[in-house]
């Protein structure tokens, strides 16, 4: 499986997307700050959204095209699957009682 992310600061005032075919270890490395770059200056490491893929190209389409939405559009896609921009990669008892599909 391939995974399109979304991931922001605490605040939600920066964001990144990204692809990666596991997911757990690319969460690991961004939180580690072991990716240079953006995430890592940024201190990127809040999962707000992520979508599942069966092919490579499919993802990495998908994390194209969302990294030419504007940011309102973005927003209102974490948005509409997580209201509260609740952080996936959190321990589970953090996690909403209740997720849109």
């Amino acid at each position: 499986m391939y995974y399109v992310y979304i991931l922001t600061s605490q605040k939600d005032t920066a964001m990144y997307i990204g692809v990666t075919n596991d997911l757990r270890r690319r969460l690991r490395e961004h939180k580690n700050e072991q990716a240079e770059g953006f995430t890592k200056q940024y201190h990127l490491h809040k999962l707000v959204h992520f979508e599942e893929y069966s092919e490579i190209q499919a993802a990495i389409a998908r994390e194209k095209q969302l990294k030419h939405w504007s940011r309102n559009k973005k927003n209102a896609l974490v948005e509409s699957k997580n209201p509260q921009w609740y952080d996936w990669s959190a321990p589970p008892e953090n996690h909403p009682n209740e997720v849109k599909s």
